[in-house]
């Protein structure tokens, strides 16, 4: 990896860091704490991040969720540098114990994906957070920006099948993608995972969904559920809705217990 520069950004109020690249390439955001947040409240299991980048998602579950562990999957060898940077951030020392990163391609074979680190039935919680752009969308100028955003028609399927294999038989997979996959989405979970929770997320109250978040259950039986959307902002400005600050910074899952 030649030399990049690179930003140290603060998430969970300071609960802990991720290096990213200054420019060029994917930088988290939002979208990573809505998909960390799709699993539940004390979870203590194995997490499997599949499209890692630096670790966001991850260490935003491992933040909340002070027993859990979570392997950390990304293609990029830029994201998995800057995720190993990460976890050494003297921050994140509290977390670095639960991590550990591998170089991975996600829509591999299966005996590629386990000499990788991807083994069936290991995991007992799968998150996904795969590239949301169309081949045809607007590129960015930038090819690791490109490559970490552009998804073509079998993205969902190939990961959702991995998923599949490495969860555990009563594991779980979590992903955020946008609305107009929500098909692609229903066909990759079909015959893998049931008992899906489909949560719109909504910049405002009367405004369409901009990403949906769906978890679902390997095996399960349980019927389809199409949850109250989450919006983000309240009012024209931008600030958080109460419910949307807990849930970006840690303080809660998506569903809470009652």
């Amino acid at each position: 990896m030649g030399h990049i520069a690179t930003t140290i950004d603060s998430f969970h109020r300071g609960r802990f860091v991720l290096v990213q690249p200054k420019t060029g390439a994917h930088r988290a955001g939002v979208d990573a704490l809505l998909l960390s947040a799709c699993v539940a409240d004390g979870f203590d299991g194995h997490l499997a991040d599949l499209g890692s980048g630096s670790g966001a998602a991850s260490l935003a579950v491992l933040s909340r969720c002070e027993k859990a562990r979570a392997s950390l999957f990304e293609i990029s060898e830029t994201m998995v540098e800057l995720a190993r940077q990460t976890k050494a951030q003297s921050n994140n020392a509290h977390l670095a114990d639960r991590v550990d990163i591998h170089l991975a391609d996600i829509t591999a074979n299966g005996m590629k994906r386990a000499e990788s680190g991807l083994s069936p039935n290991t995991f007992d919680w799968v998150i996904a957070n795969p590239p949301f752009n169309e081949a045809d969308d607007r590129r960015s100028p930038h090819s690791e920006r490109a490559f970490a955003h552009v998804m073509d028609g079998k993205t969902i399927e190939l990961w959702s099948r991995t998923a599949a294999s490495v969860c555990k038989s009563d594991g779980h997979f979590s992903m955020i993608l946008r609305p107009q996959s929500l098909g692609e989405l229903l066909a990759g979970f079909m015959g893998r995972f049931g008992g899906m929770r489909i949560t719109p997320v909504q910049p405002r109250l009367n405004e369409d969904a901009t990403r949906i978040l769906v978890t679902g259950k390997k095996g399960s039986k349980q019927k389809l559920q199409i949850t109250p959307p989450l919006i983000l902002h309240a009012g024209t400005g931008r600030d958080f809705t109460e419910r949307a600050d807990a849930i970006i910074n840690g303080l809660q899952s998506l569903d809470p217990p009652s």
